[in-house]
């Protein structure tokens, strides 16, 4: 019984203290630095030898300027505990009652202490660091280092130069430590990512280029080669880091990974003459069976995304080549799954691609293969209407592979569904929680479409103009791309001046570049700049306009002011940093 009762003391006591300290930290947080001093104290006198609590103590008494206090208690406990740490605190007590010189007197005994014993270097740098003291803490750091050469504060160092404004130094440092620590390099390149995207002259950007290619040509280690590679990446120049790819590949031809990860990403920002360049390599270098295919598959989407009508016999000729040269079979699958889909949203013929799916079902695969093939063949049975089908599959795959990416897709697929069908309340609500899915793309798409729906049923309740522009979505989406031309025309047409009419003009203006007819396109656009400012597409039409001019119409002339409104109106656009970069390559930077 003895046991039991001092367990459940012990057990209520913790709970006491516990909120005896959330209540003097609320009172701190609240700037009640009296009654949070008070608290403090009663907490540090139960135990003397908290740091934290003896820390909030002092900064009570710094808060309420009694700098007399804080200077005893300091004096103090440094005598008692010898912590030289609190000689920073102690001068920094000084620096806050603008006395610069005794300030210095105890900085200057702090860095003594590291002098007579590196090993200080830990607790009293730390403790400048936290006093934003940043030239103090690079002295520490140097100092410890210059007597125990071993030391490695190559990232500490390098932050600081980075609050010291020596972005040179940074780089210099976080480069050194990507070498020594390889470990540590993701956590280094996100470092270095802020600030690329920040520096707006792009001086830092040619540093760090220049500083990688020093590296690189003064060591020839591959490593640098890579980092280069990253570097490129970051700026969307695909073609620069392929260079760096290959440098790699020809002193180490096992591995083709980097490469085909680097035409992915190339294809997914849009970049189609890096992707085929670097595809070609790779269809041209390797007898690897899954590069061949995935490198087959990647030129075979390229082809039929930027595809005419006319176009399509020898894309079905192409597709059935592949088939026959690798087979059928589990490798084969994404080959079958892109034959599929041409064959029912291209060729209109969704009995061949339901074939072709059902058949793959057959074969010995894994879940997410199987996954895979069942997103397709609901997408199919979504293109012939059969839309309880559709969502049968979808909702399977969304319970078979519940938290993964490929089921918050599916779900999202089932938002869509909802939507085609004009439930815009069940859409709603599928769309209100993919708005925070892992995958941004999904939440992204989740986003748009919720917008979509929202933003269109407010001024109009009974949603007349909303579900006919579902409708003609609908038709986009089977990629009947003439009458849903003229659905949204109708859209325009009955509706002029309501909410919906800018996405209308948007959704016309992407059909018009598919179509090739670029002039029409633009037309859509700049009604939507000129009449639309104040509308959450604005931005999407000046950077599509933008790029129909620069890569199109080859007139730089006319997309340089449209990139320039992007860039100083439409910061928080996703398009901002892609439009920013092509502005600067028109205006003839020479950083880039």
């Amino acid at each position: 019984m003895k046991k039991i009762f001092f367990l459940t003391f012990l057990f209520c006591s913790l709970i006491a203290f516990s909120q005896n300290e959330q209540l003097a930290q609320n009172y701190f947080d609240r700037g009640e630095f009296e009654k949070a001093l008070i608290s403090y104290e009663d907490l540090l006198k139960s135990q003397i030898g908290n740091s934290n609590y003896f820390q909030k103590v002092i900064e009570c008494y710094q808060q309420l300027q009694q700098f007399d206090n804080a200077n005893k208690a300091l004096i103090d406990r440094i005598d008692k505990f010898k912590q030289n740490s609190l000689l920073v605190e102690l001068g920094y007590n000084y620096q806050l009652q603008k006395n610069e010189v005794k300030a210095k007197k105890y900085y200057e005994q702090a860095l003594d202490k590291i002098r007579k014993n590196a090993n200080e270097v830990y607790q009293i740098a730390y403790v400048f660091e936290r006093k934003t003291l940043v030239d103090y803490a690079l002295q520490s750091y140097q100092i410890a280092l210059d007597l125990e050469p071993k030391f490695n504060f190559n990232f500490q160092m390098a932050l600081l130069y980075g609050q010291q404004g020596n972005t040179d130094m940074m780089i210099e440092k976080f480069l050194e430590e990507s070498f020594k620590n390889p470990q540590n390099l993701p956590m280094i390149q996100n470092q270095f990512t802020l600030f690329m995207a920040e520096e707006v002259d792009e001086k830092f950007n040619d540093a760090l280029k220049k500083a990688l290619l020093i590296r690189a040509q003064k060591t020839q280690d591959l490593f640098w080669n890579d980092y280069l590679s990253w570097f490129f990446v970051q700026q969307k120049e695909y073609s620069k880091a392929f260079i760096q790819q290959k440098a790699i590949y020809k002193r180490n031809p096992d591995s083709f990974f980097n490469i085909v990860n680097l035409a992915q990403m190339a294809i997914e920002d849009n970049d189609q003459v890096a992707a085929k360049e670097i595809l070609t390599f790779v269809l041209e270098n390797t007898q690897n069976l899954d590069a061949l295919i995935q490198a087959h598959c990647y030129l075979a989407e390229m082809k039929i995304n930027h595809a005419l009508e006319k176009d399509y016999p020898a894309i079905n000729n192409e597709l059935d080549s592949l088939i026959k040269e690798f087979g059928v079979s589990p490798y084969s699958l994404e080959l079958l799954k892109i034959q599929a889909n041409f064959s029912a949203f291209q060729l209109n013929n969704p009995e061949k691609a339901k074939a072709i799916l059902k058949s793959a079902m057959e074969m010995p695969i894994n879940k997410y293969q199987l996954a895979g093939l069942k997103m397709e063949l609901a997408d199919i049975l979504l293109f012939e209407d059969k839309f309880n089908q559709a969502l049968i599959y979808y909702s399977q795959i969304d319970s078979d592979m519940s938290g993964d990416v490929i089921g918050q897709e599916a779900n999202l697929k089932t938002a869509k569904t909802s939507y085609f069908k004009a439930d815009f309340v069940w859409a709603s609500h599928q769309l209100k929680v993919l708005k925070t899915a892992s995958s941004q793309l999904i939440a992204n798409d989740a986003l748009d479409l919720f917008l979509l729906i929202s933003d269109n049923t407010v001024e109009d309740s009974t949603q007349v103009a909303l579900k006919k522009f579902a409708r003609a979505d609908f038709l986009l989406y089977k990629n009947k791309k003439q009458e849903a031309l003229s659905q949204f025309q109708i859209i325009l047409k009955e509706h002029k001046g309501e909410q919906i009419e800018a996405v209308t003009l948007l959704r016309m203006g992407k059909i018009y570049e598919q179509l090739g007819d670029f002039n029409t396109a633009l037309e859509q656009y700049k009604i939507i700049i000129d009449k639309h400012k104040e509308c959450i597409y604005v931005d999407e039409a000046l950077y599509f306009a933008a790029e129909i001019y620069n890569l199109q119409l080859k007139d730089v002339e006319k997309a340089k002011p449209l990139y320039e409104e992007m860039i100083f109106k439409h910061e928080d656009s996703i398009y901002y940093v892609d439009a920013r970069k092509k502005y600067r390559q028109i205006r003839g930077d020479t950083n880039l």
